[in-house]
Formats: C-alpha cells, sequence, structure tokens
C-alpha cells in the first residue's frame, strides 16, 4: 500500500476528517485555560493543550475502533471503518494510539509536577472509556469526565492548584457531554439494541429528549454559578443566553426523534461550546 494511502486510512481511523469530536474536547478546555490564566494565558499553554487535543483525541478514536472492531462489525454505518475492514490491523491501530499518546506526553514535559500528574487519570480515562459501553448504562457520563479533564489540567499548569471552579467546570462539561451524546446515541439507538450495548438513549428510554434538555439546563446552571463565583458580568452572561437559545433550537431537532435531526443536533453543539468560550473572551477584554 502506498504511503499516501496508508495515511488516509490513519486520518480515517482518527477521524481527522471530521473534527467534531475535537471542538466538543477543545471548547471546554479553552474555557478552563482562559479563566485560569485571567483572560491572559500564555500562549504556550494554550498551544500545548490545543496539540494535546487532538492527539488524544485521535488516540482514542483509534482505541474506541480496536474495542468496537467486533461491534462495528454488525452496524452499517461502521463496518467500512479501518479496523472493521482488514485494512488496518489491530496491533497497528494500538500502536498509533501509543505513539500518539505518547507525543502528546511529551508536549506537557516542561509543565508542572500537578500536570504531569494529572495527566495520569486523562490518559486511562481516555483509554478506557470506549469499553464503558458494555457495563455503564451511561457511558456518556464517563465521557463528559474524559472530555473535560483538560479543564482541571489547565488550572493546574497556570496556577499549581485546582480550585472549585475548576471542578465546577468539569461538572458542568459532564452534564453537556450527557445532553450531546444522547443525542449521537437516538441515533444508533435500533442498533445498540440489537447488539445489548448500553448508552443514555436506551436508558432514558421515553424520556430521552425531557433528559436531554434537562442535561442542558443543569450544563447551564452550573456555568451560571462558575461566572458568578469568578464576577464574570454581562457579555459571559449573554453568551450563556446564546447557548441557551442554542439548546432551544435543539429540542425542536430532536423532540421527534428523527435519526437525521438528532444528528443535525449533536453537530450542532460545537456552537453551544463557542458560544460559551465568546462569553468568557469578551467578558475579559471588555
Amino acid at each position: 500500500m502506498k504511503l499516501i494511502e496508508r495515511l488516509s486510512l490513519y486520518i480515517q481511523l482518527t477521524r481527522l476528517d471530521r473534527p467534531i469530536g475535537i471542538l466538543l474536547l477543545l471548547w471546554p478546555t479553552l474555557w478552563g485555560i482562559w479563566i485560569a490564566g485571567n483572560g491572559t494565558p500564555a500562549w504556550p499553554i494554550v498551544l500545548i493543550f490545543t496539540l494535546g487535543t487532538v492527539l488524544m483525541r485521535s488516540a482514542g478514536c483509534a482505541i474506541n475502533d480496536y474495542a468496537d472492531r467486533h461491534i462495528d462489525l454488525h452496524v452499517e454505518r461502521t463496518r467500512d471503518r479501518p479496523i472493521t475492514s482488514g485494512r488496518i490491523s489491530h496491533k497497528e491501530a494500538l500502536l498509533l494510539a501509543s505513539v500518539l499518546t505518547l507525543i502528546s506526553f511529551a508536549l506537557i514535559l516542561p509543565l508542572n509536577t500537578l500536570t504531569l500528574l494529572l495527566s495520569i487519570p486523562a490518559v486511562f480515562l481516555a483509554a478506557s472509556y470506549p469499553f464503558t459501553k458494555r457495563f455503564f448504562v451511561i457511558p456518556q457520563a464517563y465521557l463528559g469526565i474524559a472530555f473535560g479533564f483538560g479543564i482541571p489540567m489547565a488550572f493546574a499548569a497556570q496556577l499549581n492548584s485546582v480550585p472549585p471552579v475548576a471542578w465546577l467546570l468539569l461538572s458542568a462539561n459532564v452534564f453537556w457531554a450527557i445532553a450531546y451524546d444522547t443525542e449521537y446515541a437516538m441515533v444508533d439507538r435500533d442498533d445498540d439494541i440489537h447488539l445489548g450495548i448500553h448508552s443514555s438513549a436506551l436508558f432514558f428510554g421515553k424520556y430521552d429528549v425531557l433528559a436531554v434538555m434537562c442535561c442542558y439546563t443543569t450544563t447551564l446552571a452550573l456555568l451560571a454559578i462558575a461566572g458568578l463565583m469568578k464576577d464574570f458580568g454581562t457579555a459571559y452572561f449573554a453568551g450563556l443566553l446564546v447557548a441557551t437559545a442554542i439548546t432551544l433550537h435543539h429540542y425542536q431537532l430532536i423532540k421527534h426523534r428523527q435519526r437525521d435531526k438528532c444528528f443535525k443536533a449533536f453537530l450542532h453543539n460545537n456552537w453551544f461550546g463557542a458560544a460559551v468560550f465568546a462569553g468568557i473572551l469578551l467578558d475579559y477584554l471588555a
């Protein structure tokens, strides 16, 4: 196989051609970076965490496809993935994930000891998440912790401590992840039932739409409390207001549980994260 073809397979395996996962991981990390830096974070830290986000998300996708290689065979949407189709071997996928993780770890070596220590649970969360759908009824909650662990790491990198507001932001991210990944799970509900794996869409059942909206509401409430703790002003809460309008739009998309509209709502969460970050950025600029 030619090098360009091999690189194309690696891009598919790591979902670099589908950046929504990177964005959903990056936005909460940027929330933490900007708040920990009081609006003026050190740019080397911004660069380190941004590159680390891309690398760890890519590694997580490779591990996810390895973990789901037998499941993906039975789902039309995933049966042509590089591992499932046999174009990339299991060992090659794990090697790629390991290399990406090591590069990501190398990026944070110049940072303080607390950040290095927090990277250990961060790697464990990213590597173990793909297996949680086999025994945890709401794996999306675990995803929220994994996707939000850049928040306490961002505070540690700049303050050498993790204050309560960091854990509050992480909690908000957990509820946000349950909301958007339940929308995603509503797309795959029939396949998950057939394969006997867990998802929040199955756990919530006929109350899935209500649960999604409750999770969005909780996310916004926790973010509002965080804003009060940091004495944020009008710009920040205007960002939350825009995020609230986005959640109402999502309700219109998912209320009839149509698969294409649920997936559209999932993708649209990029704008929710962006709205919150814009509020943080503008408030510090003001």
